[in-house]
């Protein structure tokens, strides 16, 4: 009897350490658990202004989108492409980054100006400005437009865009073959023939003009400068770039549709394009 009553007593302690052991493991899974973390975007701004003398002051304007969730350092270079020397992006980092840039930019000024300052004969305010705006975030596809803008005398400012997409789902920029197979000479036809489907707002005298009645090239290129929506794949053209400056800038689309047969079937996935 003494026997079997041990032998009970042993069955319930190895019974209820079998509980307490799956217990515990299911704990343990339910904190392992990790929800994917939102995607954030921030954005910090400089503008600042010297007056070197009576006639000439010079301004300094500048806006950086900050993505705090973002961690892939390569991916990170390729956002911040044309600042070169960042080493910290967070929020801080990047703001350290445009003082010193100022700084630099007003140093560099003052320094260049002192054969030709005296030349100069009335007020004038010359610029430069830097501004990266989001186009959209939708399907792990990232859009930024980065818009320059420069004034050193003269009749008029310059200015010009560059526009880049980041496929966040791997990790890098997102190059024109990533999205159609279409040959390069199809692309300048459709480009072409879409160029006054989005009017660039130009009047003269007469009224609105169309963007074919300035064009300065006789093939409209396809460029890097590329986005998209979920009717079109746009391409967009700085002043210059394929007409006159009167132009201003010129964006083209080219629909899916007209793409049709050429898509790459991860990015028409992914896009849910029919």
């Amino acid at each position: 009897m003494k026997n079997a009553f041990v032998l009970i007593l042993f069955s319930a302690a190895f019974l209820l350490s079998a509980c307490k052991k799956t217990e515990t493991k299911t704990i343990e899974t339910k904190i392992d658990v990790k929800n994917p973390e939102k995607f954030v975007v921030d954005s910090i701004k400089v503008n600042d202004s010297v007056k070197f003398n009576e006639v000439l002051s010079v301004n300094y304007s500048a806006k950086m989108l900050v993505f705090p969730t973002l961690k892939d350092k390569a991916l990170l270079d390729s956002i911040y492409y044309d600042k070169k020397g960042i080493a910290d992006y967070s929020k801080a980092g990047l703001q350290k980054f445009l003082d010193k840039d100022k700084a630099e930019f007003f140093s560099s000024v003052k320094q260049d100006s002192k054969d030709w300052i005296s030349d100069i004969d009335r007020s004038q305010t010359w610029e430069s400005g830097s501004f990266m705006k989001l186009i959209s975030q939708t399907d792990d596809f990232l859009q930024i437009e980065y818009l320059y803008t420069s004034y050193e005398g003269g009749a008029h400012g310059n200015y010009s865009f560059n526009t880049r997409v980041f496929d966040l789902k791997n990790n890098r920029k997102l190059d024109l073959k990533d999205i159609t197979t279409m040959s390069k000479e199809k692309l300048e036809e459709l480009l072409m023939k879409n160029i006054n489907k989005i009017p660039s707002g130009t009047t003269d005298s007469d009224g609105a003009v169309n963007n074919s009645e300035m064009i300065l090239v006789e093939v409209i290129p396809t460029n890097k400068d590329f986005y998209f929506d979920e009717k079109n794949l746009y391409f967009h053209y700085s002043p210059y770039e394929i007409a006159a400056f009167a132009a201003g800038d010129i964006v083209i689309p080219i629909s899916w549709e007209e793409l049709k047969g050429t898509i790459n079937p991860e990015f028409k996935k992914r896009m849910k394009i029919n």
